[in-house]
């Protein structure tokens, strides 16, 4: 396991781009007072702590708050919908970008393999339009029932399919056989699959902010332990995948810190305070 040292120089912002889900919150849903002392003591310190991560914005804000973020730039949706959080805006945050696609094609081939699963599409500020019920607490907001076909219709911007019987593997070798290349997708874990427009990623997405906060792409770090982090962690001049990440995602970092159970990403948070 490689800690990085104690950087960027302290009169330098660094933007630090931290996903959610296996990085700063267990499988169970917890996250530790440890992690939320990092953070704030990073942003205290004055860089720029930018959640990216698949979830919608919906959800982004619930985060937040637990780690005392009141404002600021976030990255939902895998990049597909970047917003402003502000607690002065009705909403609690304004819309910078969002990104969407036709998902009819890719939805109707994926459920020519996967005729049971469950798919729905992200309905952006609100929660998601699905096919059929998803388990409590797995994805956010309102839930709507809609055929399938309905669903086809509706500009995307992400795509989720949920399928507890296929493994990594299998939505990797679904994906391969169709040729879905309109679209970019990421395996979130074993019942579970994204979609999202083609090109779009958490890095396109923090591209855009970072420009926006003049930080120099030296000054950008990101942690993250999935699928749809690699291009985050490709992206980020110091890129840390923690200890829960497969070698795959390991080998698109340029270190390994400890795993979510072990508050990995504290270290990494930690060394920015010289």
């Amino acid at each position: 396991m490689a800690l990085p040292a104690p950087q960027p120089q302290a009169s330098r912002r660094a933007l630090v781009a931290l996903d959610v889900d296996g990085t700063l919150i267990g499988w169970d849903g917890t996250m530790s007072p440890a992690v939320r002392a990092a953070v704030a003591d990073v942003v205290a310190a004055g860089h720029h702590v930018v959640l990216a991560t698949g979830r919608s914005v919906v959800s982004v804000q619930g985060v937040a708050r637990r780690l005392g973020i009141e404002a600021g730039p976030a990255v939902c949706s895998n990049g597909a919908v970047t917003v402003q959080l502000d607690p002065a805006s009705p909403l609690g945050y304004e819309f910078l970008d969002v990104r969407t696609f036709d998902p009819g094609p890719a939805l109707r081939a994926i459920r020519s393999e996967l005729p049971d699963a469950a798919y729905g599409v992200e309905d952006v500020g609100r929660g998601f339009f699905i096919t059929k019920p998803f388990p409590e607490g797995e994805i956010e907001g309102e839930h709507v029932l809609v055929d399938f076909e309905e669903l086809c219709r509706r500009p995307a911007t992400r795509v989720i399919i949920r399928s507890p019987e296929h493994t990594k593997a299998d939505f990797h070798a679904i994906v391969g056989r169709l040729g879905l290349h309109e679209v970019s997708y990421a395996v979130g874990w074993v019942a579970w699959l994204d979609l999202n427009p083609l090109g779009v990623s958490k890095a396109t997405g923090l591209e855009a902010v970072r420009r926006h906060l003049g930080v120099d792409p030296a000054d950008t770090i990101a942690v993250g332990d999935g699928y749809n982090d690699l291009e985050m962690l490709r992206w980020a001049g110091r890129g840390v995948a923690m200890g829960n990440a497969d070698d795959v995602v390991r080998a698109a970092a340029d270190e390994v810190t400890g795993s979510v159970a072990d508050d990995g990403v504290v270290p990494v948070l930690r060394a920015l305070l010289g």
